[in-house]
């Protein structure tokens, strides 16, 4: 990557496929962008750059590289492929480009110390903690198949539900159809697959809402 390219993509700010980091420190918080990153659409880490737009460089990028390199292996199951690479912005600062593209393998996961799995997703310019759904259509939706469901009384009230609403949660759904949460869990996600409805994760709750393409069928 030039420089001039590097200039016009942090021109654009932090957004759904980049994030700035000034630095390698706290590496095990850094690879959270990068799984959130390989769980959803792609994008590129660009370290040595703050959040105000400032190219400020590596000053010792090889060993900011190698405790990425490090963290990534350590912290991420299953592992990813990603694309590093150096872009020199004075005589002796680097910017740390990692290129992570969308995965076929999601979800993707950061392990701490302790085992503990927790999979991310990119919402906006944040990296935001995956839902049980959004795992289950991430997982359930690696291959392209139809997905076919039978339209019954449960769903029947769903449909009801967002022509009132508008946008249903799973709490929500599991309540006004009187049928247990997981249950209400998994013929959202189903639906979800079958392109009935769209999922929009937000930091505290998902929404569901009516897709598109489905409404104008």
């Amino acid at each position: 990557m030039e420089l001039r390219l590097l200039k016009e993509l942090v021109k654009k700010g932090e957004g759904e496929h980049v994030e700035f980091k000034l630095k390698s420190s706290h590496p095990e918080k850094i690879v959270r962008e990068v799984v959130a990153f390989a769980n959803t659409g792609g994008g590129k880490l660009f370290v040595g750059v703050g959040d105000d737009k400032t190219i400020k460089g590596l000053k010792d990028a090889d060993e900011d590289e190698f405790t990425l390199t490090r963290a990534i292996d350590k912290y991420i199951y299953p592992k990813i492929s990603y694309k590093k690479e150096r872009v020199p912005v004075s005589q002796d600062r680097d910017v740390l480009v990692l290129t992570i593209p969308r995965s076929v393998d999601k979800p993707h996961y950061v392990v701490d110390e302790t085992g503990t799995r927790q999979a991310y997703i990119r919402v906006e310019d944040k990296s935001l903690q995956a839902s049980r759904e959004m795992k289950e259509i991430m997982r359930r939706g690696r291959g392209e198949r139809d997905i076919r469901f039978q339209y019954g009384d449960k769903e029947q009230k769903l449909m009801k539900l967002l022509d009132e609403k508008q946008s249903v949660t799973v709490d929500l759904f599991a309540t006004v159809a009187g049928i247990p949460r997981k249950i209400a869990s998994n013929t959202l996600v189903v639906m979800v697959l079958a392109r009935i409805l769209d999922v929009h994760p937000q930091e505290m709750i998902d929404k569901f809402t009516m897709s598109m393409s489905y409404q104008s069928n």
